[in-house]
């Protein structure tokens, strides 16, 4: 299980295809884990996934999955 501390001082992006900057969400990535959270509510949590499991994601959804 990751930290969701070893987030604490990663630099936050938004997806640049956003319709608006305040209805997406963020992420964090940082070595060996990949942080994503709300961007209308910051302080509600954070999902935490490893650097694979996230690489993993993004492929399966750039396939269509």
């Amino acid at each position: 299980m990751i930290d969701r501390h070893v987030l604490a001082n990663a630099t936050w992006f938004k997806s640049s295809h956003s319709p608006t900057q305040d209805e997406c969400v963020e992420v964090a990535m940082v070595p060996g884990a990949v942080g994503v959270r709300d961007t209308k509510d910051r302080a509600g949590g954070t999902l935490v996934f490893t650097s694979a499991a996230w690489a993993n994601f993004l492929t399966r959804l750039k396939a269509g999955h």
